[in-house]
Protein backbone atom coordinates (compact mmCIF):
# COMPACT_ATOMS: atom_id res chain seq x y z
CA UNK A 1 0.00 0.00 0.00
CA UNK A 2 2.77 2.43 0.92
CA UNK A 3 4.88 1.83 -2.63
CA UNK A 4 2.21 4.63 -5.15
CA UNK A 5 3.83 7.20 -1.80
CA UNK A 6 6.96 6.01 -1.81
CA UNK A 7 7.72 5.77 -5.65
CA UNK A 8 5.46 8.95 -6.63
CA UNK A 9 6.63 10.78 -9.64
CA UNK A 10 5.62 14.03 -10.90
CA UNK A 11 3.04 16.34 -9.27
CA UNK A 12 2.41 13.15 -6.73
CA UNK A 13 6.05 13.70 -5.69
CA UNK A 14 5.84 17.37 -5.24
CA UNK A 15 2.27 16.87 -2.64
CA UNK A 16 4.31 14.07 -1.21
CA UNK A 17 7.26 15.94 -0.07
CA UNK A 18 5.05 18.75 0.95
CA UNK A 19 3.14 16.86 3.13
CA UNK A 20 6.24 15.64 4.61
CA UNK A 21 8.09 18.84 4.90
CA UNK A 22 5.16 20.04 7.12
CA UNK A 23 5.35 16.89 9.56
CA UNK A 24 9.27 17.46 9.54
CA UNK A 25 10.50 14.43 7.56
CA UNK A 26 12.95 15.26 4.91
CA UNK A 27 11.32 14.66 2.12
CA UNK A 28 14.69 12.77 0.57
CA UNK A 29 14.13 9.95 3.14
CA UNK A 30 11.01 8.66 1.12
CA UNK A 31 13.98 7.56 -1.71
CA UNK A 32 15.39 5.12 0.08
CA UNK A 33 12.96 3.96 2.74
CA UNK A 34 12.22 0.85 0.78
CA UNK A 35 16.27 -0.22 1.80
CA UNK A 36 16.72 -3.13 3.79
CA UNK A 37 20.07 -2.44 5.30
CA UNK A 38 21.70 -4.72 8.14
CA UNK A 39 23.68 -3.32 11.18
CA UNK A 40 25.93 -5.52 12.52
CA UNK A 41 29.23 -5.14 15.01
CA UNK A 42 31.80 -7.49 13.20
CA UNK A 43 33.91 -4.82 12.35
CA UNK A 44 33.93 -2.62 15.60
CA UNK A 45 34.66 -6.82 17.72
CA UNK A 46 37.38 -7.13 14.87
CA UNK A 47 38.96 -3.84 16.27
CA UNK A 48 38.82 -4.43 19.83
CA UNK A 49 40.21 -7.72 19.55
CA UNK A 50 42.68 -8.41 22.46
CA UNK A 51 41.75 -5.02 24.08
CA UNK A 52 39.63 -6.65 26.71
CA UNK A 53 37.00 -3.64 25.38
CA UNK A 54 33.72 -5.36 24.51
CA UNK A 55 30.75 -4.54 22.66
CA UNK A 56 27.66 -3.79 24.96
CA UNK A 57 23.98 -4.77 24.27
CA UNK A 58 22.12 -2.37 22.10
CA UNK A 59 19.39 -2.58 25.17
CA UNK A 60 22.13 -1.27 27.73
CA UNK A 61 23.18 2.56 25.93
CA UNK A 62 20.59 2.93 23.80
CA UNK A 63 18.50 4.87 26.41
CA UNK A 64 20.99 6.84 26.96
CA UNK A 65 21.51 8.02 23.23
CA UNK A 66 17.52 8.67 22.98
CA UNK A 67 17.55 10.93 25.81
CA UNK A 68 20.77 12.72 24.47
CA UNK A 69 19.35 12.94 21.01
CA UNK A 70 15.76 14.43 22.46
CA UNK A 71 17.85 16.98 24.77
CA UNK A 72 20.26 17.90 22.90
CA UNK A 73 19.83 17.00 18.80
CA UNK A 74 16.06 16.96 18.25
CA UNK A 75 15.34 19.72 16.04
CA UNK A 76 11.74 20.34 17.54
CA UNK A 77 13.37 20.20 21.37
CA UNK A 78 12.56 23.82 21.42
CA UNK A 79 8.89 23.81 20.97
CA UNK A 80 8.11 21.70 24.35
CA UNK A 81 7.86 22.76 28.21
CA UNK A 82 5.82 25.79 29.27
CA UNK A 83 5.26 28.00 26.89
CA UNK A 84 6.98 30.99 29.02
CA UNK A 85 9.23 29.37 31.66
CA UNK A 86 12.66 29.11 31.26
CA UNK A 87 11.87 31.28 27.64
CA UNK A 88 14.29 33.94 26.35
CA UNK A 89 11.76 36.74 25.44
CA UNK A 90 12.88 39.70 23.09
CA UNK A 91 10.62 42.91 23.92
CA UNK A 92 11.13 46.02 22.16
CA UNK A 93 9.84 49.81 23.32
CA UNK A 94 10.89 48.26 26.84
CA UNK A 95 11.71 51.37 28.62
CA UNK A 96 7.82 52.47 29.13
CA UNK A 97 4.17 51.97 28.25
CA UNK A 98 2.86 48.35 27.20
CA UNK A 99 6.38 47.35 26.72
CA UNK A 100 7.65 48.07 30.17
CA UNK A 101 4.38 46.37 31.71
CA UNK A 102 4.60 43.49 28.91
CA UNK A 103 8.60 42.88 30.47
CA UNK A 104 7.63 43.12 34.16
CA UNK A 105 4.78 40.32 33.32
CA UNK A 106 7.08 37.71 31.16
CA UNK A 107 9.30 38.24 34.15
CA UNK A 108 7.03 37.15 36.32
CA UNK A 109 6.02 33.60 34.67
CA UNK A 110 9.42 32.63 34.23
CA UNK A 111 10.84 34.06 31.54
CA UNK A 112 13.67 35.73 30.63
CA UNK A 113 13.26 39.07 29.53
CA UNK A 114 16.07 40.84 27.17
CA UNK A 115 14.46 44.68 27.37
CA UNK A 116 15.44 46.55 23.83
CA UNK A 117 15.13 50.44 24.13
CA UNK A 118 17.15 53.80 23.37
CA UNK A 119 16.81 55.14 26.89
CA UNK A 120 19.71 53.24 28.68
CA UNK A 121 18.65 54.75 32.15
CA UNK A 122 15.10 53.64 31.87
CA UNK A 123 16.05 50.33 30.93
CA UNK A 124 18.10 50.08 34.43
CA UNK A 125 15.51 51.03 35.98
CA UNK A 126 13.33 48.55 34.38
CA UNK A 127 16.30 45.63 35.12
CA UNK A 128 16.47 46.41 38.87
CA UNK A 129 12.52 46.06 39.26
CA UNK A 130 12.48 42.83 38.01
CA UNK A 131 15.54 41.65 39.53
CA UNK A 132 14.31 42.74 42.79
CA UNK A 133 11.10 40.92 42.45
CA UNK A 134 13.39 37.52 41.92
CA UNK A 135 13.00 37.79 38.02
CA UNK A 136 15.43 37.48 35.41
CA UNK A 137 16.00 40.47 33.06
CA UNK A 138 19.24 42.60 30.86
CA UNK A 139 18.89 45.45 29.46
CA UNK A 140 20.12 46.35 25.42
CA UNK A 141 19.97 49.90 24.34
CA UNK A 142 19.27 49.37 20.31
CA UNK A 143 17.60 51.91 18.17
CA UNK A 144 15.15 49.42 15.78
CA UNK A 145 15.24 52.18 12.89
CA UNK A 146 19.29 51.84 12.99
CA UNK A 147 20.08 48.07 10.89
CA UNK A 148 23.40 47.89 12.30
CA UNK A 149 22.09 48.35 15.82
CA UNK A 150 19.68 45.29 15.47
CA UNK A 151 22.32 43.66 14.19
CA UNK A 152 24.83 43.85 16.98
CA UNK A 153 21.57 43.85 19.79
CA UNK A 154 20.89 40.38 18.50
CA UNK A 155 24.14 39.07 17.52
CA UNK A 156 25.23 39.85 21.28
CA UNK A 157 22.14 38.23 22.65
CA UNK A 158 22.52 35.19 20.89
CA UNK A 159 26.21 34.81 21.82
CA UNK A 160 25.97 35.28 25.66
CA UNK A 161 22.43 33.67 26.15
CA UNK A 162 22.58 31.24 22.98
CA UNK A 163 18.70 31.40 21.66
CA UNK A 164 15.38 33.52 21.71
CA UNK A 165 12.51 32.16 21.57
CA UNK A 166 10.13 34.94 21.63
CA UNK A 167 9.60 38.30 20.05
CA UNK A 168 7.21 41.20 20.94
CA UNK A 169 7.31 43.71 18.51
CA UNK A 170 6.51 46.90 20.65
CA UNK A 171 8.47 49.80 20.23
CA UNK A 172 6.29 52.29 18.19
CA UNK A 173 5.37 55.77 17.56
CA UNK A 174 2.18 57.80 16.89
CA UNK A 175 1.31 60.92 15.68
CA UNK A 176 -2.72 62.26 16.16
CA UNK A 177 -2.74 64.73 13.22
CA UNK A 178 -5.53 65.43 10.37
CA UNK A 179 -3.94 65.19 6.93
CA UNK A 180 -4.92 69.08 6.25
CA UNK A 181 -2.45 69.77 8.96
CA UNK A 182 0.13 66.97 7.37
CA UNK A 183 0.50 68.37 3.55
CA UNK A 184 3.78 69.74 4.54
CA UNK A 185 5.12 67.12 6.66
CA UNK A 186 5.65 63.97 4.76
CA UNK A 187 8.81 63.25 7.44
CA UNK A 188 5.79 62.29 9.94
CA UNK A 189 4.60 59.32 7.82
CA UNK A 190 8.45 58.60 7.08
CA UNK A 191 9.49 58.65 10.76
CA UNK A 192 6.59 55.90 12.11
CA UNK A 193 6.74 53.59 9.36
CA UNK A 194 10.72 53.74 10.23
CA UNK A 195 9.62 52.93 14.07
CA UNK A 196 6.31 51.04 13.31
CA UNK A 197 6.84 48.62 10.43
CA UNK A 198 10.45 48.63 9.11
CA UNK A 199 11.72 48.40 12.66
CA UNK A 200 9.76 45.46 13.88
CA UNK A 201 10.81 43.80 10.33
CA UNK A 202 14.66 44.36 11.21
CA UNK A 203 13.80 42.42 14.63
CA UNK A 204 12.07 39.52 12.46
CA UNK A 205 14.72 39.34 9.79
CA UNK A 206 17.81 39.72 12.47
CA UNK A 207 16.03 36.76 14.38
CA UNK A 208 14.64 34.67 11.14
CA UNK A 209 18.09 32.73 10.76
CA UNK A 210 18.28 31.33 14.31
CA UNK A 211 14.84 30.21 14.54
CA UNK A 212 14.49 28.31 11.28
CA UNK A 213 17.71 26.37 12.58
CA UNK A 214 16.04 25.83 15.97
CA UNK A 215 12.77 24.93 14.30
CA UNK A 216 10.96 27.14 16.66
CA UNK A 217 9.88 31.04 17.20
CA UNK A 218 6.88 33.35 17.91
CA UNK A 219 6.57 36.75 17.22
CA UNK A 220 3.73 39.24 18.88
CA UNK A 221 3.20 42.00 17.38
CA UNK A 222 1.27 44.81 19.19
CA UNK A 223 -0.89 46.43 16.40
CA UNK A 224 -4.00 48.69 16.83
CA UNK A 225 -7.85 48.10 17.15
CA UNK A 226 -7.75 51.49 14.58
CA UNK A 227 -6.29 49.31 12.04
CA UNK A 228 -9.83 47.46 11.87
CA UNK A 229 -11.70 50.92 12.78
CA UNK A 230 -9.66 53.49 10.35
CA UNK A 231 -10.08 56.10 13.22
CA UNK A 232 -9.06 59.59 11.42
CA UNK A 233 -6.56 62.10 12.35
CA UNK A 234 -4.11 58.75 12.13
CA UNK A 235 -3.24 58.77 8.52
CA UNK A 236 0.50 58.08 9.71
CA UNK A 237 0.30 55.56 12.03
CA UNK A 238 -2.47 53.06 11.20
CA UNK A 239 -0.98 52.34 7.81
CA UNK A 240 2.35 51.70 9.91
CA UNK A 241 0.40 48.75 11.75
CA UNK A 242 -1.71 47.75 9.28
CA UNK A 243 1.58 47.03 6.97
CA UNK A 244 2.89 45.46 9.54
CA UNK A 245 -0.21 43.11 10.22
CA UNK A 246 -0.15 42.49 6.46
CA UNK A 247 3.84 41.54 6.64
CA UNK A 248 3.63 39.33 9.44
CA UNK A 249 0.58 36.98 8.44
CA UNK A 250 2.72 36.79 4.66
CA UNK A 251 5.60 35.23 6.63
CA UNK A 252 3.26 33.47 8.99
CA UNK A 253 2.28 31.40 5.58
CA UNK A 254 5.51 31.17 4.65
CA UNK A 255 7.68 29.58 7.70
CA UNK A 256 4.48 27.22 9.17
CA UNK A 257 6.82 24.25 8.42
CA UNK A 258 9.50 25.67 10.26
CA UNK A 259 7.14 26.31 13.40
CA UNK A 260 7.52 29.76 13.52
CA UNK A 261 4.35 31.79 14.13
CA UNK A 262 2.84 35.09 14.74
CA UNK A 263 0.02 37.24 16.50
CA UNK A 264 -1.21 39.91 16.29
CA UNK A 265 -2.95 42.06 18.79
CA UNK A 266 -5.08 44.98 17.66
CA UNK A 267 -4.27 46.51 21.32
CA UNK A 268 -7.35 49.35 21.70
CA UNK A 269 -6.22 52.53 23.43
CA UNK A 270 -4.03 52.32 26.04
CA UNK A 271 -3.13 54.73 29.00
CA UNK A 272 0.77 55.28 28.37
CA UNK A 273 2.88 58.63 27.51
CA UNK A 274 2.24 58.16 23.94
CA UNK A 275 -1.23 59.11 24.03
CA UNK A 276 -0.57 61.80 26.22
CA UNK A 277 -0.84 64.66 23.54
CA UNK A 278 -3.93 63.59 22.93
CA UNK A 279 -5.43 62.38 26.03
CA UNK A 280 -8.33 64.40 25.66
CA UNK A 281 -9.15 64.00 22.44
CA UNK A 282 -9.95 60.62 21.94
CA UNK A 283 -13.93 59.01 21.81
CA UNK A 284 -12.73 56.10 24.04
CA UNK A 285 -11.16 55.16 26.79
CA UNK A 286 -7.71 53.47 27.56
CA UNK A 287 -7.10 50.27 29.35
CA UNK A 288 -4.24 50.04 31.81
CA UNK A 289 -0.83 48.90 30.80
CA UNK A 290 -1.42 46.03 32.81
CA UNK A 291 -4.14 44.95 30.88
CA UNK A 292 -2.11 45.58 27.91
CA UNK A 293 0.47 43.34 28.91
CA UNK A 294 -1.92 40.66 29.85
CA UNK A 295 -3.14 40.63 26.24
CA UNK A 296 0.36 40.17 25.20
CA UNK A 297 1.02 37.33 27.73
CA UNK A 298 -1.83 35.60 26.29
CA UNK A 299 -0.65 36.11 22.30
CA UNK A 300 3.12 34.33 23.78
CA UNK A 301 1.30 31.36 25.79
CA UNK A 302 -1.89 31.30 23.22
CA UNK A 303 -0.54 32.23 19.97
CA UNK A 304 -3.88 32.91 18.33
CA UNK A 305 -2.99 34.25 15.14
CA UNK A 306 -4.67 37.33 16.12
CA UNK A 307 -6.50 39.41 19.06
CA UNK A 308 -8.88 41.38 18.69
CA UNK A 309 -11.89 43.62 21.06
CA UNK A 310 -15.14 43.59 20.89
CA UNK A 311 -15.69 46.73 19.84
CA UNK A 312 -12.64 46.46 17.34
CA UNK A 313 -14.64 43.36 15.69
CA UNK A 314 -17.60 45.26 15.35
CA UNK A 315 -16.04 48.19 13.50
CA UNK A 316 -14.05 45.75 11.19
CA UNK A 317 -17.62 43.99 10.60
CA UNK A 318 -19.40 48.16 9.74
CA UNK A 319 -16.83 48.74 7.24
CA UNK A 320 -17.10 45.56 5.17
CA UNK A 321 -21.11 45.30 5.53
CA UNK A 322 -22.01 49.47 5.41
CA UNK A 323 -18.92 50.74 4.38
CA UNK A 324 -20.88 54.28 3.71
CA UNK A 325 -22.48 54.61 7.19
CA UNK A 326 -19.01 53.33 8.71
CA UNK A 327 -17.38 56.19 7.24
CA UNK A 328 -20.16 58.86 7.76
CA UNK A 329 -19.55 57.68 11.45
CA UNK A 330 -15.78 58.10 11.35
CA UNK A 331 -16.53 61.46 9.55
CA UNK A 332 -18.51 62.76 12.53
CA UNK A 333 -15.50 61.80 14.84
CA UNK A 334 -13.40 64.05 12.75
CA UNK A 335 -15.12 66.57 12.82
CA UNK A 336 -16.29 66.55 16.47
CA UNK A 337 -12.77 65.56 18.29
CA UNK A 338 -10.00 68.31 16.58
CA UNK A 339 -6.61 67.92 16.59
CA UNK A 340 -4.42 69.34 19.36
CA UNK A 341 -2.72 72.61 19.59
CA UNK A 342 0.31 71.03 18.76
CA UNK A 343 -0.84 69.33 15.76
CA UNK A 344 -2.32 72.69 14.56
CA UNK A 345 1.01 74.24 15.43
CA UNK A 346 -0.32 76.10 18.04
CA UNK A 347 2.13 77.03 20.85
CA UNK A 348 0.67 76.91 24.25
CA UNK A 349 1.66 78.14 27.53
CA UNK A 350 0.94 74.70 29.96
CA UNK A 351 1.77 72.84 26.67
CA UNK A 352 4.11 71.37 28.84
CA UNK A 353 2.17 70.97 32.13
CA UNK A 354 1.54 66.99 33.47
CA UNK A 355 -2.26 66.26 33.91
CA UNK A 356 -3.35 66.23 37.26
CA UNK A 357 -3.44 62.76 38.99
CA UNK A 358 -6.75 61.62 39.00
CA UNK A 359 -8.84 57.98 39.87
CA UNK A 360 -8.30 55.73 37.31
CA UNK A 361 -11.19 54.89 35.12
CA UNK A 362 -12.53 51.23 34.43
CA UNK A 363 -11.33 49.75 31.21
CA UNK A 364 -13.26 50.03 28.63
CA UNK A 365 -13.01 45.87 28.11
CA UNK A 366 -14.12 45.57 31.84
CA UNK A 367 -17.69 46.40 30.65
CA UNK A 368 -18.22 43.68 28.15
CA UNK A 369 -19.96 41.12 29.68
CA UNK A 370 -18.11 37.36 30.13
CA UNK A 371 -20.61 35.89 28.06
CA UNK A 372 -20.31 38.15 25.21
CA UNK A 373 -17.00 37.25 25.22
CA UNK A 374 -16.91 33.52 25.72
CA UNK A 375 -19.30 34.27 22.43
CA UNK A 376 -17.08 35.33 20.84
CA UNK A 377 -14.97 32.98 21.11
CA UNK A 378 -16.79 30.51 19.85
CA UNK A 379 -16.68 31.83 16.51
CA UNK A 380 -13.81 30.80 14.32
CA UNK A 381 -10.81 33.53 14.19
CA UNK A 382 -12.12 35.62 16.73
CA UNK A 383 -10.05 36.11 20.06
CA UNK A 384 -11.53 38.53 22.05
Amino acid sequence: MAAPVLNARGRAKVLRNMAATQLGIPAEIFDVVGCAPTFTSDTTREALRGTGIHVPEFATYAPGLWRYWAEHLDPDRARRNDPLLGRHVIITGASSGIGRASAIAVAKRGATVFALARNGNALDELVTEIRAHGGQAHAFTCDVTDSASVEHTVKDILGRFDHVDYLVNNAGRSIRRSVVNSTDRLHDYERVMAVNYFGAVRMVLALLPHWRERRFGHVVNVSSAGVQARNPKYSSYLPTKAALDAFADVVASETLSDHITFTNIHMPLVATPMIVPSRRLNPVRAISRERAAAMVIRGLVEKPARIDTPLGTLAEAGNYVAPRLSRRILHQLYLGYPDSAAAQGISRPDADRPPAPRRPRRSARAGVPRPLRRLGRLVPGVHW
